[in-house]
C-alpha cells in the first residue's frame, strides 16, 4: 500500500504512454489482419474444367470459365464450384413391359455435363437434383422405346429390330431437358444389361433352350444331306474313273496281245521245228504232273520224243 501510493507522477505518466502505444499497435495488427484477409478474400481462382459461381446474399451475380484468378468482394460475395467435365451417371435398374405384355428389368446409364450454368443453378439448383430429373427422363423414354418392341426383338439379336435405340433417347432426353432449361445436356446413355424378373427367368431360359437345339438340329440335318451328296457325288466319280480305267486297260491289253502274237508268230515262223517242240513242251507242262499215267502208241510224237527219236 506505501509503495503504491509513492508512485511518482512521471512514473504514472509512462504507463499510459505505455499503454495508449500498445493500444494503437493492436489496432494496427487488426487493421493489417483485416486488410490482408481483404485482399486474398477477394480472390479466387478458375482451374480448367469447372466453374466458378459467384453469389452474393445467395443471388448469382456472375460465373466464371476462363482460367486464371479473379477477384470478387470480399465478405460479400462466395464462389461455389460447378464442373465443366463430362460426368457418368448409373440410372437406377427399373422394369418395363414389352409390346407383347412381357416384364423385363432394364439397366442403363449416362454420360452428361453442365452446357449452361446458370440455368442448371435457377431450374436444377444442384447436380444430384440435375442427375434425378435426368434419370426419370431416361426411364420415361426407354420405357416407351421398348413398350413398341416385342420381347424377343429385344433379346434375340438376330430378330432384334432396336437399331440405333441408344441414339433415339439421348436425343428425346436432350429435347425435354431443353424445354425445362436445365442446363444440362446427355452426350451418350447405353443400356448395361436386360435381366428377366425372377417368375420369367426360367421359362425364357427353357424356351431359349429349345430354340438353340432345333437350330442345332437343323444345322445337322443340312450337313448331313449336304455329306451325302458329296459322297454320293464321289462314289459316280469313282465309278466313271474305273470303268474308263478298265475299258483303258481292256484296249491296251488287246493291243499287247496283238503285239505279242506278231512276234511270236514272227519268231516261230523263222524255225518251225523249234515252234512244234515248244508246242508240244508246253503240251506237257499242262497235262502231266506226278501222278499222270500216259499210254501212248509206240508211234506216236510223244513216244518218239521220249524215246529220244528225233525222225
Amino acid at each position: 500500500m506505501d509503495n503504491y501510493n509513492n508512485v511518482t507522477p512521471i512514473e504514472e505518466k509512462m504507463k499510459k504512454i505505455n499503454f495508449r502505444t500498445v493500444y494503437k499497435g493492436g489496432i494496427v495488427i487488426i487493421l493489417l489482419l483485416l486488410l490482408l484477409g481483404a485482399i486474398f478474400g477477394s480472390m479466387f481462382i478458375v482451374k480448367e474444367g469447372e466453374y466458378k459461381v459467384v453469389r452474393q446474399f445467395g443471388d448469382v451475380v456472375s460465373i466464371e470459365n476462363s482460367p486464371g484468378i479473379k477477384f470478387k468482394i470480399p465478405y460479400i460475395q462466395s464462389t461455389t464450384t460447378l464442373p465443366k467435365y463430362q460426368m457418368l451417371y448409373d440410372v437406377a435398374a427399373e422394369e418395363v413391359t414389352t409390346k407383347d405384355k412381357k416384364r423385363m428389368i432394364v439397366d442403363n446409364y449416362a454420360v452428361w455435363k453442365v452446357n449452361n450454368p446458370e440455368d442448371m443453378i435457377q431450374n436444377a439448383r444442384t447436380i444430384e437434383n440435375a442427375e434425378a430429373k435426368m434419370g426419370e427422363f431416361i426411364f420415361s423414354i426407354i420405357r416407351s422405346e421398348l413398350g413398341n418392341l416385342e420381347y424377343e426383338e429385344i433379346i434375340n439379336d438376330e430378330k432384334s429390330s432396336r437399331g440405333s435405340l441408344n441414339d433415339r433417347v439421348r436425343e428425346k432426353v436432350n429435347k425435354l431437358l431443353e424445354r425445362d432449361s436445365y442446363g444440362v445436356v446427355l452426350t451418350d446413355v447405353r443400356m448395361k444389361r436386360t435381366d428377366l424378373p425372377d417368375a420369367n427367368e426360367q421359362s425364357v431360359f427353357t424356351r431359349m433352350i429349345s430354340e438353340r437345339q432345333s437350330k442345332a438340329q437343323e444345322y445337322l440335318s443340312k450337313g448331313l444331306a449336304e455329306a451325302n451328296r458329296i459322297k454320293a457325288e464321289t462314289d459316280r466319280n469313282v465309278e466313271t474313273i474305273m470303268a474308263k480305267a478298265s475299258a483303258d486297260a481292256e484296249v491296251i491289253k488287246a493291243q499287247g496281245e496283238g503285239e505279242a502274237a506278231k512276234i511270236y508268230n514272227k519268231a516261230f515262223s523263222q524255225d518251225p521245228q523249234f515252234y512244234d517242240l515248244y508246242r508240244t513242251l508246253e503240251s506237257y507242262r499242262t497235262t502231266i504232273n506226278d501222278e499222270t499215267v500216259i499210254m501212248l502208241p509206240a508211234n506216236s510224237p510223244y513216244a518218239k520224243l521220249l524215246m529220244g527219236y528225233t525222225e
